[in-house]
């Protein structure tokens, strides 16, 4: 039973009867009552007053009257201010609990085979350097987008481009070769990815020291840059690798492989998959073919240097280099490259980029770019742009004080979980395994629900301590509440109480029709979320949820209630609070205990 549908049915059919006027649903304006106010709906009755020709109050009242008269859900109402509130019948919210409570599948939508296919990239890594706190919000923001989107009938590919070439790539591979001596995960007992990070690290000490040393002669700053060693080297292994030299394919090949292996741990532990991986070695070559036959065709030009640029400037935009002086490729070939391949390989809807807002005219000129060389899907490319995510100073660890590693924040989370537990006495009769499992599932959980509750398009700073509170707007708080309802369930089948498929009649106080609600809402911000791309918006959902569930279990006697429907209702209501609680952590990709 859709109530809202009903009531907007109830109201068209009050309106035909006291006007003599039809109206669409789409004239009809509900809300859900103000909490300060009595009611469940609010009628907003101005649009309406063209049809009444009287004034706010008194339609309000007349169309309140109709109702309460003629429609068998209406219990009562009250005007205010020209605004209708409607109280629905306990009744209602019965059968809207019982409703729900068949379909353990409530507020998903299964995907049918000719569904709009989404393709949604995310992580991005470059593999000259480990996963960081930047890489963790954007890898919980496309998971999650892609898990609301799923629940909504789309069909989804989960894509990655892995920025495998590249300078950058080429300095940890010459920092390995000059000074590495060897060295391998194996050698080291470091990940992979770790390692080939510390060559980043130990390429960038070298040149800033080179630099130093030209300074120090006498050079300008630009100066000492054009006379570099170091980066002529790097230039010339991009180059041998463009060509296809061997020794430097073997070399990288060895190398990414390393981190691909360490990235996989990362994502294992983080709860994060792909159906689709690319890599820009590939993509790039695609995409400076497609740049060298628009130059043939006129649509880019070539400067004295023998760079490749694009005239934007008619779009409002400005020129953008496609390939450098040197042949080599950049970031936009190699973006064009990748969406070509993606259109081939896949029949898509909607391509979704997810990166940092830093980005944001890169995508723009992306658009533009596509479009001009002539691909349809050029227009409706969009990027899902989020905002930085930073850590308060001093709170944790970080490589050269800028980067906070993912595998360390992850690691630090669990820890502060199982010390957390620990002393609120979370973990008392759990076994070892259950102890493990349980502070896995808090720490990592509070770590997503902290970054996911956050509007994306806004910066946000990480704070691991108020992140782990068994109170408030948490992930733990929600987990704990879900195994309080589970705790309550088992001790109900324990004493062979049965929760029944029909309740009966019995009257319910404003709270628990409220809950009956507030669940009922669950799959409207479901495709509230997937329409706005905003995952925030169900993070938020739950904690609601979960505050008006705490209130309920406060004021309210479950197991104890000697009115037996009374009772049924409440254990309904308790065990599908916590189903919409686990359905709803699943799209921010956050298991829930069963116990705690």
């Amino acid at each position: 039973m859709n109530i809202e549908k009903e009531l907007q049915l109830a109201v068209i059919q009050a309106i035909a009867q006291l006007y003599d006027a039809e109206v669409s649903a789409a004239q009809i304006t509900l809300q859900k009552t103000k909490k300060e106010f009595t009611g469940h709906y609010t009628l907003v009755t101005f649009p309406l007053l063209r049809i009444s020709k009287k004034k706010p109050e008194v339609t309000a009242q007349e169309i309140g009257e109709a109702l309460l008269k003629d429609s068998p859900i209406i219990e009562s109402f009250n005007v205010i201010s020209g605004f209708l509130n409607l109280s629905l019948k306990s009744a209602v919210w019965i059968g809207a609990l019982e409703e729900m409570n068949s379909n353990p599948d409530y507020g998903f939508t299964k995907a049918a085979e000719d569904a709009p296919l989404f393709m949604v990239e995310y992580s991005s890594p470059n593999t000259n350097k480990p996963l960081h706190l930047g890489h963790v919000r954007n890898n919980l923001l496309g998971y999650s987008l892609c898990e609301i989107l799923k629940a909504n009938g789309k069909r989804v590919v989960m894509t990655n481009i892995v920025n495998d070439r590249g300078i950058h790539i080429c300095k940890s591979m010459l920092a390995w070769k000059k000074w590495g001596n060897g060295e391998t995960p194996e050698s080291s007992g470091k990940k992979g990815d770790h390692l080939i990070g510390d060559y980043y690290v130990m390429f960038d000490q070298k040149y800033k020291a080179e630099q130093a040393e030209l300074q120090a002669k006498g050079f300008t700053k630009d100066e000492a840059e054009a006379q570099s060693s170091l980066m002529a080297q790097a230039r010339e292994m991009l180059l041998k690798w463009e060509n296809n030299d061997a020794e430097t394919v073997n070399l990288w090949k060895m190398m990414n492989n390393w981190v691909y292996k360490g990235f996989d741990e990362t994502y294992k532990e983080m709860g994060v998959s792909f159906d689709k991986i690319y890599y820009e070695s590939d993509t790039y070559l695609v995409g400076r073919e497609r740049v060298l036959k628009a130059l043939e065709d006129g649509l880019f030009y070539r400067k004295e240097d023998n760079s490749i640029w694009a005239d934007l400037s008619a779009e409002n935009l400005d020129h953008k280099l496609l390939l450098r002086a040197d042949g080599t490729s950049v970031y936009m070939t190699q973006d064009i490259g990748t969406a070509k391949l993606r259109f081939d390989d896949y029949p898509i809807h909607t391509m979704i980029y997810v990166v940092g807002n830093e980005q944001n005219h890169h995508f723009t000129v992306l658009s533009t770019l596509l479009d001009k060389l002539g691909y349809e899907f050029g227009k409706g490319l969009v990027h899902f742009s989020y905002g930085m995510v930073e850590l308060p100073e001093g709170k944790m660890k970080s490589r050269e004080g800028t980067v906070v590693d993912a595998d360390d924040l992850m690691a630090e989370m669990i820890d502060t979980a199982r010390e957390t537990s620990k002393e609120l006495g979370k973990l008392d009769n759990c076994t070892p395994q259950e102890e493990e499992e349980i502070v896995r599932m808090v720490g990592l959980g509070a770590l997503k629900y902290f970054i996911l509750k956050v509007d994306p398009r806004k910066n946000m700073t990480f704070n691991p301590e108020e992140s782990i509170d068994f109170n408030g707007n948490t992930g733990p708080f929600i987990q704990y509440t879900h195994a309080r309802i589970q705790s309550v369930l088992r001790k109900a089948a324990e004493q062979n109480i049965e929760i029944p498929a029909h309740i009966g009649e019995v009257e319910l106080s404003e709270k628990e029709e409220g809950l009956v609600q507030l669940i009922a809402e669950f799959p409207q911000v479901i495709a509230q979320a997937a329409e706005e791309y905003n995952v925030s918006l169900v993070a938020n959902y739950v904690y609601d949820l979960v505050k008006e569930y705490n209130q309920f279990y406060h004021d309210f006697s479950i197991l104890r209630e000697e009115n037996e429907t009374l009772r049924a209702f409440r254990l309904m209501i308790s065990k599908n609070v916590a189903l919409t609680i686990k359905k709803g952590m699943s799209l921010l990709g956050i298991d829930v205990p069963e116990r705690m």
